[in-house]
């Protein structure tokens, strides 16, 4: 058989040539933009120009995706808007509801713009915003502050029927006074510390220096208050806080300083050699030094005694013994209001 009698395949057509845009950019889809995200736009595309966004490359797709789903939103809301305001002129109730939208979308607005001109980063003006319709306190009950009142004034009642009521029930148990567990959490470890030192050790000297001298007869200033080594004797971590300590603990009813000086007067000695009290005996030409002491209250040895010592410490009488306030001990009583 001779060659042209052969039968030889069709030549392969050349590729149809692009035109226009299409022509200036590669065939293949970028490499820059991943296949999943342009198929998941181009799912998104209505079908009636599905072709002309295939058509186009990765990056040109998803623009032209983007400006489409923004153009579809404005029409959309737009639509709603004028749906809304037409709905408004002929009806006062959806007057009033578009009224009441538009305020709250102006105060959420001003409350961003305040929070942002005050120097706060936009997420965190954001975050701080009160959405409309939320309250700054519990809810007030139906009736107003006066039936709020009400209750509340009923649950005291009651409360104070059930005290009472403890009070003749011979057979309910004591186990100390209701306010030691608060005063627990408001005490600082150094604190605790502290009490224990006044109940295991007793009442601690305490000094006062004043000008004296002739002066000091006619018009003597005070120079420094309430100089102790409790700090160094009870092994505080913050010997300089000693008295913020005992201001807080003499405004708990656990510790008050007596006018009165200790016994052993040789206790007395120690303080004054040390050198925050010779630093202020120093200050002044005619120096003069008060003694003073630091005791439990009554209420500070029943909640030393309940809180920090075991079973078999608070049974025992082997605490040595405080002096009572003087309103407590009957000396000084307080004026009739």
């Amino acid at each position: 058989m001779s060659d042209s009698g052969q039968h030889r395949p069709p030549r392969a057509l050349p590729p149809p040539r692009r035109r226009g845009f299409a022509a200036l950019v590669p065939a293949r889809r970028s490499s820059l933009v991943p296949t999943a995200l342009t198929d998941a736009i181009s799912d998104r595309v209505p079908a009636s120009l599905s072709p002309a966004v295939d058509a186009l490359p990765g990056l040109a797709r998803i623009a032209a995706a983007t400006a489409l789903h923004t153009a579809e939103w404005g029409v959309t809301a737009s639509t709603r808007t004028g749906l809304k305001l037409a709905r408004a002129m002929v009806d006062p109730q959806a007057a009033a509801e578009l009224s009441r939208d538009l305020n709250e979308a102006a105060s959420v607005v001003a409350g961003i713009a305040k929070g942002v001109s005050a120097g706060l980063p936009l997420s965190q003006a954001v975050a701080q915003l009160r959405l409309p319709g939320e309250t700054a306190g519990p809810p007030v009950p139906e009736g107003g502050g006066l039936s709020r009142r009400e209750s509340e004034a009923e649950r005291l009642r009651a409360k104070g029927a059930k005290l009472l009521e403890q009070s003749r029930d011979v057979w309910h148990p004591e186990t100390g006074h209701p306010a030691y567990e608060r005063i627990l959490g408001d005490l600082a470890p150094d604190e605790a510390r502290i009490i224990v030192l006044l109940l295991k050790d007793g009442p601690q000297p305490s000094v006062d220096v004043r000008t004296g001298g002739p002066v000091g007869m006619v018009n003597s200033q005070l120079v420094a208050r309430g100089l102790n080594m409790i700090g160094a004797r009870a092994g505080l971590r913050h010997v300089d806080l000693v008295p913020q300590y005992l201001n807080n603990l003499s405004r708990l009813g656990l510790v008050w300083q007596s006018s009165e000086a200790l016994e052993d007067l040789l206790r007395y000695q120690v303080v004054e050699a040390q050198p925050d009290v010779l630093a202020a005996m120093h200050s002044v030409k005619f120096p003069k030094v008060l003694r003073r002491s630091l005791h439990l209250t009554p209420f500070g040895v029943d909640f030393a005694r309940m809180c920090f010592t075991t079973e078999d410490e608070a049974t025992a009488a082997a605490f040595p013994t405080h002096l009572a306030p003087p309103a407590a001990a009957g000396e000084k009583q307080l004026p009739r209001a």
